[in-house]
């Protein structure tokens, strides 16, 4: 996940009053809002913990009231809660409704229904002789407060996303977006209050990279994304505090395209999945690898559909198929890496440009006969680009895909299932997809998580709210002896008696 420390949590500039909101795609300023200043959180993490007394008590069913009221409200104000997107992002508005509206759609109902299954109290079955006559049960309680901090790419979805499960686990909530894009946040502070969330369950808070730090010190829990490099400073500071976290980080995600796959399906899936939301996105395709047989007609292929992107400031459904960067300074990042790979031996077939201004603009670019010594092939782009590398083999695409401090998702190409499935065993990311490429992400009850560099912990699935809330193993003892053989005074006769037990019980049978 791309992203400055300046704009997350671990920034070193100064705390400003204000946060100027500019649309990317024209330059305009759509907003100036107040920053909150450190004394302001403070006020902020008590008034939560206030509030999530009274919002744990409302139990599942009145939770679930509220989110799923949440979820008609997102559907009713579509076209404002795309408006706030596309304004904030430059995204375009077809990205606004896949990732965006669509994740809303599903998520809020979905943790709302599955909240009282993955939380309810579950009866444990012990093995040990020890326990018999006992009862043990497992229950989960709410963590209390949650700290998200939230990227700029996706204002929605790895944002206020990250809080519905933590809501829905009975937490109140501080969730701090980008400072880059802010507006969607508030939208759905708005949206949440309307539909009858307990005031200062959910709140909103505003400001730079600065302000997540202590942030990070009054939540009991922080769920953040964003790069690995600012990731390690989070759980720099939260274990300060031993505050639990989840991290979401970066990744270099690969495709392998092997000599039996479909290629029309191959070669529409690689622009998609590399170019959609301009490439901005942590599992997007960021680099390919091709049989050798195929090779030359893959990169044809792409490089043709490629050629008919249309891209520009986002209008009415169907204007464009590539926005704009949403943080401009990204922009200087994917210029070097298309400039590093043509110094070093790459062909640029497509793109290779920044647009015209007064918006932030790159062209969608298709780079090829890349290697691994190439900055486009190891660090991540995180912009519209699709660098694709010629292999022998299928045990080469496999060791070149996982040539990297990366692992958070993959995708294999191939007519044979099985041969996919063996393929997909070897590589090492939380997430593989067969003859697809981000489909999982809508699979809530799968979990999303990465690898090595690309994370720690998961969401979605029930690790996914899980994660939220405190474990407690209660035993219950109904009927017992007076005096259990092991109590004090130690006496020899009874300990050879627990050893002849031991024996019996687990020194049986084969080995």
């Amino acid at each position: 996940m791309a992203t400055t420390v300046e704009q997350q949590a671990g920034g070193e500039e100064a705390l400003e009053d204000t946060i100027v909101v500019e649309n990317p795609a024209t330059g305009e300023t759509v907003t100036t809002l107040p920053a909150h200043a450190p004394e302001q959180l403070e006020e902020m993490a008590a008034r939560g913990r206030r509030a999530q007394v009274g919002w744990q008590e409302l139990g599942f069913a009145g939770r679930g009231k509220v989110l799923r009221r949440m979820q008609k409200w997102v559907l009713d104000n579509d076209d404002r809660f795309i408006d706030t997107l596309v304004a904030e992002s430059g995204k375009t508005r077809e990205d606004a409704v896949l990732a965006e509206l669509g994740y809303a759609a599903s998520s809020f109902g979905f943790w709302a229904k599955q909240a009282p299954k993955y939380l309810s109290d579950e009866k444990i079955k012990t093995s040990s002789p020890f326990l018999l006559g006992r009862k043990l049960i497992l229950r989960y309680e709410p963590i209390g407060l949650v700290g998200v901090i939230g990227p700029w790419n996706y204002p929605f979805t790895n944002t206020v996303g990250d809080a519905i499960p933590a809501l829905a686990a009975g937490n109140s909530v501080i969730v701090k977006p980008s400072s880059v894009t802010p507006m969607t946040s508030l939208l759905i502070e708005d949206g949440l209050r309307e539909c009858g969330i307990p005031e200062n369950v959910f709140q909103v808070l505003i400001g730079r990279g600065p302000i997540g730090l202590p942030l990070i010190d009054l939540a009991d829990f922080v769920m953040f994304t964003g790069s690995t490099e600012t990731g390690k400073i989070v759980m720099e500071r939260a274990a300060k505090t031993l505050t639990p976290v989840s991290l979401e980080l970066g990744g270099k995600d690969p495709m392998i395209v092997l000599a039996d796959a479909d290629l029309e399906r191959a070669t529409n899936a690689a622009l998609f999945w590399s170019m959609q939301n301009t490439g901005q996105t942590c599992i997007s395709v960021e680099r390919v690898y091709v049989e050798e047989p195929i090779y030359d007609q893959f990169v044809s292929m792409v490089s043709e559909k490629a050629k008919e992107l249309r891209q520009g400031v986002p209008g009415a459904f169907g204007s464009v198929d590539v926005g704009s960067f949403i943080n401009p300074p990204q922009i200087d990042i994917v210029e070097e890496h298309v400039n590093d790979a043509v110094s070093k031996g790459a062909r640029l077939l497509v793109g290779g440009h920044r647009g015209p201004g007064p918006g932030a603009f790159y062209e969608p670019t298709v780079l090829a006969d890349v290697n691994h010594d190439m900055e486009c092939m190891r660090e991540e782009t995180f912009g519209p680009t699709l660098p694709i590398m010629k292999v022998a083999d299928e045990d080469e695409a496999i060791r070149m895909a996982n040539d990297t401090p990366y692992g958070l998702q993959a995708s294999v190409f191939t007519k044979d299932i099985g041969r996919g499935e063996r393929v997909a065993r070897r590589i090492e990311a939380g997430a593989v997809v067969v003859n697809d490429c981000n489909a999982n992400y809508v699979a809530l009850e799968a979990p999303m998580g990465g690898w090595k560099s690309s994370g720690l912990g998961v969401r979605h699935g029930p690790e996914g709210i899980r994660k939220y809330t405190h474990r407690q193993t209660i035993l219950l003892t109904r009927f017992a002896m007076k005096k259990d053989l092991y109590f004090f005074p130690y006496r020899a006769k009874n300990t050879r008696l627990l050893v002849r037990l031991l024996k019996l019980i687990y020194g049986r049978g084969k080995r």
